[in-house]
């Protein structure tokens, strides 16, 4: 196994970007965020590429944001890309968690949402908080049978991840459930409320989202453009974008809150708190 965060590879069509951080459940820290970046740049800027399929190596697509791992770079400068504002390392308090996350987490997810051609996610095993994000974020999701979901992240006093599209892609009654009890729910759930597109034996996972990608990789190209803007662009006039703005807002004032009365913006719970918590 590569020891790149990302890695990226084409078969005919079909560019495969793979989160690589199997040994820490593909935990997203910045050098992984601006590595998917870099690599989602690539296939769009590649005529030859007609569709994307985002994986994570090993059991898990990804446990989310990385609060914990030896290779926590949240303290590290990267340079810009999602959004025009200044660089978080030199700030303090709200203003350097609003940077950050304005930058690593809404906008990037935001950029990625936007991109062209057509993504598929291609999830096994934990795909919670963080790991929804990117989910999220692809036009269509396949999942094998193991599969899990989740936003725990109220446990932390926080009402929901940075990109909030839980009402969007789950439906607002099951959106409260989820947000409420900050439990998992599975593949055939998912399935039943719409959130994912197919579920498949884990290991059929690979050959069917690969088969689904070549057959959405023979329509035309731009026609797919226009199609995926189309469909943004209605999910955002019944108030996606404009919710996740306000919302995103409150996020930052849980953050805030978390940290005067704690002196810790994630309310006291680590990664290995918050993955007894799950369980």
């Amino acid at each position: 196994m590569s020891d790149d965060v990302v890695l990226y590879e084409r078969r005919g069509p079909v560019a495969i970007i793979t989160m690589n951080r199997p040994r820490y459940r593909n935990a997203q820290n910045s050098a992984m965020t601006y590595a998917l970046d870099s690599a989602f740049t690539r296939a769009v800027d590649d005529d030859e590429v007609a569709v994307i399929v985002l994986a994570g190596a090993g059991e898990h697509f990804s446990a989310g944001h990385d609060i914990g791992t030896p290779e926590r770079d949240a303290d590290t400068s990267f340079p810009r890309r999602a959004v025009t504002w200044w660089d978080h390392t030199s700030k303090a308090g709200a203003d350097r968690r609003y940077a950050r996350e304005t930058e690593v987490y809404l906008g990037m997810c935001r950029r990625w949402r936007d991109i062209p051609k057509p993504a598929v996610a291609m999830v096994q095993g934990a795909c919670v908080a963080g790991g929804l994000m990117l989910a999220w974020v692809c036009d269509l999701i396949v999942a094998a049978e193991d599969a899990f979901f989740a936003d725990p992240v109220l446990r932390m006093g926080i009402p929901g991840v940075e990109y909030f599209a839980h009402p969007w892609m789950l439906g607002p009654r099951f959106a409260r459930e989820v947000l409420f009890t900050g439990d998992r729910f599975g593949a055939r759930r998912a399935y039943e409320i719409g959130m994912v597109n197919r579920i498949v034996p884990r290991a059929a996972l690979e050959t069917e989202t690969l088969a689904l990608a070549a057959r959405i990789a023979g329509m035309p190209p731009f026609g797919l453009a226009l199609a995926k803007r189309a469909v943004n662009l209605c999910e955002d006039q019944m108030g996606m974008r404009a919710g996740m703005d306000g919302v995103f807002g409150l996020h930052h004032v849980a953050h805030s809150h978390n940290a005067e009365v704690s002196a810790d913006p994630l309310g006291g719970l680590d990664a290995h708190a918050m993955k007894r918590a799950a369980e």
